[in-house]
């Protein structure tokens, strides 16, 4: 059941990336959390996020405008680093409360508490219009490369923040797409170098072939996604499909901040 829920939202969700606005790593960490604990299922999104993207940039890379993806993505590796270094402290603090419900005992965390209440406010981005047509005066780029960086490597949640502050430059859909997927690629290395540091050193053993089947079947799933997906790339966006998933995103986030997940 694990490698059909993973790798089916790899598919589909690798392929509404280039053209419904939002990102593989918000639908897939939740997947992933289902099976392994959380850190470990950030972790592991960010290494199928990184091949994913990869393979994206050698579908679409050559587009990328370089000067903004340097301007954005420089800062956005060095917040990246410290965000996933917030996620690796906060996976070390005791539970902040433990309640029983249903005959079940349920532990409310930290790191639970913080990507719960982050999954519904990006989830929001893509509910609320006024949201997800925000956009911020493009001299603020270094800042919202830095913001997307830092909330990469805290939750994942990179995408809608790349978005608010890459769109004000006015480019071509596929520039700006490409420009996106590059940038995406620079955070993705440095959050991974403390993940890999931090998480698969240390909190993997157990976990063994499971965890790394699982995250090299997920990868290949969204290969075929981001192909099919670009293929489609001046399709219109699937609203309903945005809304859709936004608000099962909240119901994942209220049952993190509640400990059942």
């Amino acid at each position: 059941m694990d490698y059909v829920i993973v790798c089916t939202v790899a598919l589909f969700v690798s392929g509404l990336t280039f053209i419904s606005g939002f990102g593989l790593g918000t639908l897939l960490m939740p997947a992933f959390a289902l099976f392994f604990p959380l850190p470990i299922a950030i972790a592991a999104t960010a290494i199928v996020h990184l091949a994913n993207n990869i393979f994206k940039a050698g579908l679409i890379g050559r587009k990328a405008d370089m000067s903004i993806v340097l301007r954005f993505a420089i800062p956005g590796f060095v917040m990246a680093l410290l965000g996933a270094y917030v996620l690796n402290s906060m996976d070390q603090t005791n539970p902040l409360t433990t309640y029983a419900l249903a005959g079940q005992t349920f532990e409310v965390t930290m790191v639970k508490m913080v990507i719960g209440i982050l999954i519904i406010i990006f989830a929001l981005f893509d509910l609320i219009p006024s949201l997800s047509n925000l956009s911020i005066d493009r001299k603020y780029v270094g800042l919202g490369g830095g913001l997307s960086g830092f909330f990469g490597g805290l939750s994942g949640h990179q995408g809608a923040l790349r978005t608010t502050f890459l769109i004000k430059f006015g480019l071509k859909k596929e520039v700006f797409i490409a420009t996106g997927i590059v940038a995406a690629v620079i955070v993705d290395i440095g959050r991974l170098l403390v993940y890999g540091w931090s998480f698969y050193q240390e909190r993997t053993e157990g976990l063994g072939s499971s965890l790394w089947s699982l995250v090299l079947a997920a990868s290949f799933c969204a290969f075929i996604g981001a192909y099919v997906g670009r293929q489609l790339l001046k399709k219109v966006t699937f609203r309903f499909v945005q809304v859709m998933i936004g608000i099962l995103l909240i119901i994942m986030g209220i049952a993190l901040c509640l400990g059942w997940v």
